[in-house]
């Protein structure tokens, strides 16, 4: 693998310079504001917090691809994104259903054959098969979304919040390309604001769901 090998992958892009998608690299600060943000909302949340910390790696890993543009940058952009994914799965797996740790960990590893069964039908849907390895973690917020409808209809819709602003942040992150003739400067960075909101969001949910839980079982 080359690792210094240039992408190109964004409307707003138009050559290899470090500064040729400045909207993009800019945009991701939103992720870090976020992060700080949330990060004094949670002081007394450590899972909650150490999402956070993940948030913040997320803005700074997307401004390294959007800038380098290569390939060992586009891996500090999509590892930061997938740690993310597991971490929230493991805690959603643990505090919504009240798994022990040992199941709430396999329920971690069944997010790959989930997203191995889905993709492919992703892939196949115009338009969003450019983003089609977000869209199985949007159907998974659906899924949990569902599932508490009737046990916690709190919990459910803040996850069905999240689950609608994940999937408007993917149309804009796929018509960045398809429209790029009609808008020069692209649609990724609404990916990168609308994300940071919604990964905001996700730990808002945590973080309310486990104090409701810790001031049920303190009465």
């Amino acid at each position: 693998m080359n690792w210094v090998e240039h992408i190109d992958g964004y409307c707003e892009r138009t050559g290899p310079e470090f500064w040729s998608e400045p909207i993009n690299f800019v945009t991701n600060s939103a992720f870090v504001i976020m992060a700080i943000f949330m990060w004094y909302r949670c002081r007394d949340d450590q899972s909650a917090r150490f999402l956070c910390f993940v948030l913040a790696l997320i803005g700074i890993g997307s401004a390294l691809f959007h800038s380098y543009a290569v390939v060992w940058a586009a891996v500090a952009d999509v590892v930061p994104i997938l740690m993310f994914v597991l971490i929230y799965i493991y805690f959603a797996n643990r505090d919504f259903w009240n798994l022990s740790r040992a199941w709430a960990f396999v329920g971690v590893l069944l997010f790959f054959p989930f997203v191995a069964l889905t993709l492919p039908l992703f892939q196949s849907i115009p338009i969003l098969n450019l983003s089609a390895e977000y869209l199985p973690i949007a159907l998974l917020i659906t899924l949990y979304a569902v599932a508490f409808r009737k046990h916690d209809k709190s919990l459910s819709r803040g996850l069905s919040l999240g689950a609608v602003i994940l999937f408007i942040s993917i149309m804009f992150r796929s018509v960045d390309v398809p429209l790029c003739k009609r808008i020069p400067f692209g649609t990724h960075f609404m990916w990168h604001i609308l994300n940071s909101l919604m990964l905001a969001w996700m730990i808002e949910v945590l973080r309310r769901y486990r104090i409701k839980t810790q001031l049920q079982n303190s009465l």
